[in-house]
């Protein structure tokens, strides 16, 4: 990845679709935290896991269904969410989508 600090980028231009994939993009690789991009072609997601700390998830485009501890929330573009530190959580999308994944770690 090229270093893409102090220049203005047009988020959904970051990544592109790939039929039947989930494809991702690191955007920030820092000790205490990422931030990576990712899409997810129609009827693809990640299955149920968890992660040892806090991450938000930002729709930019498409239509997201995330399911946190059984629950299951629908997302848009523009809505975000955050999924909590050891709670299993999974992703599948209803629609392509395209979403921006923050994780800090606090510990």
């Amino acid at each position: 990845m090229s270093d893409m600090k102090k220049e203005v980028f047009k988020t959904a231009k970051l990544i592109d679709y790939q039929e039947d994939s989930v494809v991702s993009r690191e955007i920030i690789k820092k000790e205490t935290g990422t931030v990576t991009i990712f899409t997810f072609a129609k009827g693809q997601g990640l299955s149920k896991h968890s992660a040892p700390f806090d991450a938000m998830v930002q729709i930019i485009e498409g239509i997201a269904e995330i399911t946190i501890d059984e629950e299951v929330f629908v997302l848009t573009e523009g809505e975000m969410i955050i999924m909590p530190a050891n709670i299993p959580h999974a992703l599948k999308a209803k629609e392509q989508y395209k979403m921006l994944l923050t994780m800090i770690k606090s510990e």
